[in-house]
């Protein structure tokens, strides 16, 4: 028997249960995985409280990894004893062992530890494809991005950093503002103490910037807009704050003929050439020194209700491993 959490309804970090489940064996296609690190993401609280819908009862959790334990047929690209990791689909992986489609699961290379595979695979890949697919950033740019000092911010910061980019990083606290600055942020903005639209129109002469890529939703979205330089693209990745509300199209053309776009990780990674471009773009970065995957929490997989409640007090920093 294995541990893992299952909830069968929607609610508060009350909803999760400790429970014994059993693993099947693997399909054809399939691995089965004894997980040592499980990644915790704002997306496992939507996915919880029922902002985002999944069929219940069901798991949570889409990062972790781990090491394979037994292969079904048809998986050419993994065997016995792999090290492997992944983020996405389908929902599940807070849990000792699980069994996986192998096309979501990739090997991980000899210098990437476990627990920085589990702090790093879903947070890291969105950051590359936020910066190098949804917007292309070349080096040059001057960027802002919400919740710096979270776990995908502190990649963006030192990715940023790494390309050239100037990035104008929000955060909450003046603690928030100096990890984000040591990461590589240009800027830092405290949102307790300035409006940040009129600190971006400073720092950037009046102009705006190019790209807003905010994963806070509905407390930052229009005033992201106005950060905008004309012909600018607004990135909503997330709603860390709550669903961005309907809004009309003229709000685009008033502001100089704007973009924007909502994302998700799941269609850049639909296609096996595109996560394996993605996930070596990610371990490059990782092996190279240049992204540091910073764990500033972690949580025994039983105490997942304390690890969402300080998630959503915004008492976390970085990134944030359970362990089963």
């Amino acid at each position: 028997m294995a541990k893992a959490i299952r909830i069968s309804r929607n609610g508060g970090p009350e909803v999760m249960e400790y429970v014994d489940v059993e693993v099947p064996e693997p399909l054809p296609g399939e691995v089965r995985i004894r997980q040592e690190a499980c990644g915790l993401n704002f997306i496992d609280v939507y996915h919880r409280n029922g902002s985002y819908q999944q069929p219940l009862p069901g798991g949570l959790g889409l990062e972790a990894s781990g090491t394979v334990m037994s292969v079904g047929a048809g998986v050419p690209h993994l065997q016995v004893g792999d090290r492997v990791a992944y983020a996405g689909g389908p929902i599940g992986a807070y849990a000792s062992e699980r069994t996986m489609p192998a096309a979501m699961v990739v090997k991980l290379p000899d210098g990437i530890g476990f627990e920085t595979a589990a702090a790093m695979m879903l947070q890291g890949l969105t950051v590359q494809y936020l910066f190098r697919r949804t917007f292309l950033l070349r080096g040059g740019e001057t960027i802002l991005f919400h919740a710096a000092a979270g776990g995908v911010g502190l990649i963006a910061c030192q990715w940023a950093r790494a390309l050239g980019v100037t990035m104008i990083g929000t955060v909450s606290s003046d603690e928030k503002a100096e990890l984000a600055l040591a990461s590589g942020c240009a800027h830092v903005i405290n949102t307790r103490r300035e409006n940040f639209v009129e600190r971006v129109r400073q720092i950037t002469g009046g102009r705006g910037v190019p790209v807003v890529y905010d994963g806070v939703g509905k407390d930052t979205f229009t005033g992201s807009l106005d950060c905008l330089a004309r012909l600018g693209t607004m990135v909503s990745f997330g709603n860390a704050s709550g669903v961005v509300p309907p809004f009309a199209l003229s709000e685009l053309s008033s502001r100089g003929s704007l973009f924007i776009t909502r994302p998700t990780m799941f269609d850049y990674t639909a296609r096996r050439e595109d996560l394996d471009a993605m996930a070596a773009e990610l371990f490059y970065m990782v092996g190279s020194g240049q992204v540091k995957p910073d764990i500033r929490q972690r949580y025994p997989l039983a105490e997942v209700a304390r690890s969402h409640q300080d998630l959503e007090a915004r008492r976390t920093t970085g990134s944030t491993i359970l362990l089963p």
